[in-house]
């Protein structure tokens, strides 16, 4: 088999989108077609894939999920092995989760545990959403684990070093899209049109009282407008306009909430302004609330090995948290160590951290998984 290094400068190169991840799929499937076989069992999901590693003497399966696509960002790192995919990018370090994944299964292929391994390759991460459809798949019901877990880069935080807590690690996400139809015109006639940059307008000043003034001060929430387009020239009174942004809140009652005042808003815009209005919330992203026993148990085990750190929850959006819904386990961060954050078009993580989180997942799965 090829270094992980050499394998994480592959896959940084075939950055895809969201279930067109034909290339990576791929490539993952013919390196595991090198590991010994007699343990797999090798299944395919759309573009992601399940490994189980039978177990010698199972008494429960352990899950181990990474995920797989990258981001329609332009790469500014510089790196000899830039994305080969114009406008594509690995910017939130897929390309590193699907690197250590590949260095356990590699491990457990030769040595494999009492207990059942099976790692999920799981697609369309950044959107619309993997976890949930294939935690609801046929396949994955027949593979059920009894436990899982995952990890996601951290910029912020040193090589050799890994940062977690007890419950809500991730909030909740969601997309949301608005669009607003009215009736363009010439702008010396305004008494003829629907001015649609106007109603727009009013609509963002609104909002932004959602969080100050309808959420509970000791919740969190936050409502971002990052984009909004409207109009076709300087003297044309608009017909239509498009709000693009973002949800985000610590629980699930503060996203009900949200949307709610959010969609009486609309509404009202939608009388004042005598306009339609189209509210779509894309993409959905539950919580990732780490089981905390489990946790702990990974905390104090982990310390053995590399410094730890229990950090505080983030507003960062991980649709693994629909795994954690039905099965118990945790997320931890991972640090790597590199001045810029997620998403960001030089991001370059240090690729010391593959080789920790490996020998770290190594060890914590033979202390899970068994019994002698």
């Amino acid at each position: 088999m090829k270094s992980l290094l050499e394998i994480r400068k592959d896959l940084h190169r075939i950055p895809e989108p969201g279930f067109l991840e034909f290339k990576t799929q791929r490539y993952i499937l013919d390196l595991i077609s090198t590991f010994p076989q007699n343990h797999l069992e090798v299944h395919t999901w759309e573009t992601g894939i399940y490994v189980k590693v039978i177990g010698r003497n199972p008494s429960k399966t352990i899950a181990y999920r990474t995920d797989m696509d990258g981001l329609p960002i332009v790469e500014e790192t510089g790196y000899e092995f830039s994305s080969l995919h114009e406008g594509m990018m690995h910017a939130c370090g897929h390309d590193l989760h699907m690197t250590i994944a590949i260095g356990l299964l590699s491990h457990f292929a030769q040595n494999p545990l009492d207990d059942h391994l099976l790692f999920i390759f799981q697609p369309a991460e950044e959107g619309p959403g993997g976890a949930l459809p294939m935690r609801e798949s046929e396949l994955f019901r027949q593979l059920q684990p009894d436990m899982i877990t995952a990890l996601h880069i951290a910029p912020e935080y040193p090589v050799g070093t890994i940062a977690v807590k007890e419950g809500l690690l991730f909030a909740n996400t969601s997309e949301l899209f608005i669009d607003l139809i009215g009736k363009g015109g010439h702008a010396a006639y305004p008494h003829l049109s629907n001015d649609m940059v106007v109603a727009a307008s009013h609509l963002v000043t609104q909002m932004q009282s959602i969080v100050s003034r309808n959420i509970d001060p000791l919740d969190s929430a936050v409502v971002t407008i990052g984009k909004i387009t409207g109009g076709t020239k300087q003297n044309i009174i608009a017909e239509k306009a498009r709000l693009e942004g973002t949800i985000r809140t610590l629980s699930p009652e503060a996203m009900e909430k949200v949307k709610k005042r959010i969609e009486a808003l609309v509404e009202g815009i939608s009388r004042g302004f005598e306009c339609e209005t189209v509210i779509d919330y894309g993409s959905n992203y539950r919580q990732v609330d780490n089981e905390p026993t489990l946790t702990r148990e990974f905390m104090e085990f982990a310390k053995q090995q590399v410094n730890v750190f229990e950090c505080k929850e983030a507003m960062t959006g991980e649709d693994y948290g629909y795994f954690l819904e039905k099965i118990p386990g945790f997320m931890f961060w991972l640090g790597v160590d590199t001045p810029y954050g997620l998403h960001h078009s030089k991001l370059k993580p240090q690729e010391e951290a593959i080789q920790h989180a490996v020998d770290l997942l190594v060890q914590y799965f033979i202390f899970k998984g068994n019994r002698n």
